[in-house]
């Protein structure tokens, strides 16, 4: 590539970090113009040419950059040592590619309206209504626990294979559709990630590779907990980047599957954050509620409490610290605290509609 096309291409940057920026002030133009009209083709088109390789195909595209970075510094590393300026433009210059890419493809969605302005609803709650709606989802995952095991005391584990979970999360979606169009989920790609042990050393439970719109998800993970993960990335490949509104989406989502298992698994996936809610506010009402859990329940939360507790490590607040500080640079203030705002969404969306 000739030097001035490398020049324009780094220089393209600043503009472009302009123009995002100017563009997140106008939400209502990012949400029509955009998550509604430019991103659902390109997001269909990238799950079409890649949904159908069984594999990851953006895990294999960071390894192959992460080797190709790797191998060009140690090839290049007396060039670099004599003229580091020209290693910085280059980076600069790849940088700049990936930005648009990245915004072209996915990345606008962090500037779309939010999703309370859709579903009209209010995200703000009181902790009276907090505590109604925790004991609401105990009698709920309560009645769901019995069906699917017929013991109180005996924990959910389920025997089905990674890729039916995956599957079936889009039936959640296919209820839901009805009900919200703009739910509408086509052309599946939902995928165990290469990366699975890395991402449960980091403390994550998948995400989107915003290049490919591939869902990826840690298969680690026990299976209850995997299905609402897979509704929570099927969310991200929807158009909806705040992490409290997919975790909702996931949530409602896995409530709508005709599946008992799926209802069962948002029940506990939404009480855990509705819990630890209650816990901060209020220690005794917290133990108060959690005792009214069948002990099967409460088996459930202790094997993910082991199983994130056999991968503890002191890198994992580093990667959460370099997450937390993404999601701030994406309009997201509250940053990882965000994951925990989904209460208050599920709050608002049961008293106006009710589930």
């Amino acid at each position: 590539m000739k030097a001035k096309l490398k020049n324009g291409i780094a220089i393209s940057l600043l503009p472009q970090i302009i123009l995002v920026k100017w563009l997140a002030g106008h939400p209502d133009w990012v949400e029509k113009y955009y998550s509604e009209g430019i991103y659902p083709p390109i997001a269909k088109s990238l799950r079409l040419l890649f949904g159908w390789i069984p594999f990851s195909v953006g895990d294999l595209l960071y390894l192959t950059l992460g080797i190709l970075a790797t191998r060009y510094i140690y090839k290049n590393f007396q060039s670099i040592r004599r003229k580091p300026l020209f290693l910085l433009r280059d980076v600069v210059m790849v940088f700049s590619i990936i930005y648009f890419v990245f915004h072209l493809f996915w990345g606008m969605n962090y500037h779309r309206l939010p999703l309370t302005d859709k579903l009209k609803i209010s995200a703000e709650y009181e902790q009276e209504e907090l505590i109604a709606f925790t004991e609401h989802l105990i009698s709920e995952a309560n009645r769901y626990h019995i069906q699917i095991t017929q013991d109180s005391l005996a924990p959910v584990n389920l025997t089905q294979s990674t890729r039916k979970i995956f599957d079936g999360s889009r039936n959640g979606y296919t209820a839901l559709e009805e009900k919200y169009p703009f739910f509408t989920y086509k052309r599946p790609s939902v995928k165990k990630s290469l990366f699975s042990l890395p991402l449960t050393y980091m403390g994550y439970g998948g995400y989107l590779n915003p290049f490919t719109n591939e869902a990826q998800v840690n298969s680690k993970i026990p299976s209850f907990r995997l299905m609402t993960i897979s509704a929570h990335e099927i969310g991200h490949q929807l158009g909806y980047s705040a992490e409290d509104a997919t975790n909702f989406i996931g949530f409602l989502a896995s409530k709508s599957n005709p599946d008992i298992n799926y209802r069962y698994g948002s029940c506990h996936h939404a009480l855990a954050y509705c819990l630890s809610d209650v816990f901060s506010r209020d220690e005794a009402q917290f133990e108060r509620l959690y005792e009214k859990l069948n002990p099967g329940i409460q088996e459930n939360y202790q094997q993910l409490r082991d199983f994130w507790a056999k991968y503890e490590n002191p890198t994992e607040p580093v990667f959460k610290s370099i997450f937390n500080t993404f999601l701030k640079a994406n309009n997201q203030q509250q940053g990882i605290e965000s994951y925990n705002y989904v209460v208050g969404l599920l709050i608002g969306y049961h008293q106006k509609y009710g589930f």
